[in-house]
């Protein structure tokens, strides 16, 4: 005799509890994430009383506290004051406490007034949701077992289990810890795994850091978001329309000049182009920190070392916990080469945090920061006689844009003038230091190879400027090109 109104086999009560959990993880990273705390996509009424309705019913989330919270974790990312960041409180207390660190900002007045606004506040949210938080939790219980009979609370619990661990869990920990990274936010942010399925895209966290209005995901081809995949049948069915969906890169090899649409296309992929820029030169960061034994030096483990200065080129040094920041400072001040990759890294951020410049001067810092030309003024031969200079550690006056500095001549890279060489000392193998896409950032000649540096100037091998590329809402100056062109090897000829 069937103890409940439902009876089944032991497989179908799993498919049963991931069917319904997944509808909870639907519900959330549809409603609650990306409807209500980035505005990303707009719903019917319909589907969202049904979201706000099951949320009630599977987790007694109050809508205004966890937009509250959330808002305040893309605000104070990896801060003290962020509400739930593993950088901080450590990955062990929010995967398993995570609801308790929840609860705790949750109680904060002032952070439910600041990032709360603009959630449900109608008669159902204030009377049943929000009051009564508890009691939707208690008729799901007596639904369980009135489907299911005694088993039925097994299935409750995994249900009250699946959003604090998952959710709470996995994402707010693994996902500021563990996995790739496609792009650079200031950061700790990675993506989980490639395939969003189970926790309902959530696990492109890296992806929705750097595009946080963004209604989808997945940026590549074989990135799977199966949020999207929901919000896109809801659109279909007109209960859904998208308000935002990050824009696409795209290539215009014919562009060889900066301008107000690059500008602002560099803007909107800040961090693409600032991931574009570091991964490109993470051989030349290995090669300096092996060959300079910094590790050694510094009386601390290569790879220790190795990953603040990655970690302090893609976030920034004031965005690293203290003991990175600490081991990039010194890093930093034990190499000429690492000095200069980190102060360009600087200069490139700086283009979209200055907000007293106006478009015209950002425009023009952008175009002496990749220096595709060297000054009209410098002819061939004060050119080989710079680059003599910096290779033998020669001083130059200061007008050729170099300064004396720790560990030899040291380009002035804040200024504003194109010389920007990438030398530090006679046999340097500067292979691979400057990234593609914004080669003429570092010299006339762009990229320096060994024999180059060794033998002089005459040995130099000019590249052209890469092409610049263009998104859906202007032209960006960051384009990958082939890495076998970037190395080919053609006569110098000075213009």
């Amino acid at each position: 005799m069937p103890l409940g109104l439902i009876e089944l086999p032991w497989w179908g009560y799993v498919l049963v509890v991931l069917g319904l959990t997944h509808v909870t993880i639907a519900s959330l990273t549809i409603f609650l994430h990306r409807h209500q705390a980035h505005r990303a996509l707009d719903l019917h009424p319909l589907a969202s009383h049904f979201f706000r309705a099951w949320l009630w019913l599977t987790t007694g989330t109050i809508t205004r506290e966890w937009v509250a919270v959330h808002r305040k974790h893309h605000a104070k990312c990896e801060t003290p004051d962020d509400p739930h960041s593993p950088q901080v409180f450590g990955l062990t207390k929010v995967l398993f406490d995570g609801v308790d660190l929840y609860r705790r900002e949750t109680a904060v007045a002032e952070t439910r007034e600041r990032y709360g606004h603009g959630t449900p506040n109608d008669a159902l949210e204030r009377h049943l949701y929000a009051r009564h938080s508890q009691l939707g939790i208690a008729l799901m219980l007596v639904i369980d077992l009135f489907l299911f009979g005694p088993i039925g609370l097994t299935v409750w619990a995994v249900q009250m289990l699946w959003i604090p661990f998952f959710a709470a869990g996995v994402i707010n920990a693994i996902g500021h810890y563990w996995g790739y990274r496609r792009f650079a936010p200031n950061d700790a942010s990675r993506n989980i795994l490639p395939w969003g399925i189970l926790i309902g895209g959530e696990e492109l966290h890296n992806n929705h850091h750097a595009y946080a209005t963004s209604a989808k995901l997945a940026h590549q081809w074989w990135e799977v978001d199966i949020g999207w995949l929901y919000i896109r049948l809801l659109a279909a069915l007109r209960l859904a329309k998208v308000r935002r969906v990050a824009p696409k890169i795209r290539v215009d090899p014919t562009k060889r000049h900066c301008d107000a649409g690059t500008l602002q296309a560099i803007v909107t992929h800040r961090y693409a182009v600032l991931a574009r820029f570091v991964d490109s030169l993470k051989p030349t960061v290995k090669q300096e920190v092996r060959q300079r034994r910094l590790g050694t030096a510094l009386g601390l483990d290569e790879k220790r070392t190795l990953r603040a200065v990655q970690r302090g080129l893609q976030r920034g040094a004031e965005n690293l916990p203290e003991t990175e920041r600490l081991t990039l400072e010194r890093a930093l001040a034990a190499s000429a080469l690492l000095r200069i990759l980190y102060a360009m890294r600087q200069e490139l951020a700086a283009l979209w945090g200055r907000s007293s410049a106006s478009r015209e001067q950002l425009v023009e810092q952008l175009e002496s920061w990749r220096g595709e030309q060297a000054p009209a003024s410098a002819d061939r031969r004060h050119r080989d006689q710079y680059y003599r200079g910096v290779v033998r550690g020669g001083q130059l006056d200061a007008d050729r844009g170099v300064r004396q500095g720790e560990g030899g001549m040291v380009p002035a890279v804040s200024d504003t003038a194109a010389w920007h060489p990438l030398a530090r000392h006679p046999g340097a193998d500067l292979r691979g230091a400057v990234p593609a896409g914004v080669r003429g950032a570092l010299s006339p000649v762009g990229r320096l190879g060994a024999r180059g540096v060794r033998r002089g100037c005459h040995r130099h091998r000019r590249q052209e400027p890469a092409p610049l590329a263009r998104s859906q809402e202007g032209t960006l100056a960051s384009a990958r090109t082939n890495r076998d062109s970037a190395t080919a090897r053609r006569p110098l000829t000075w213009r």
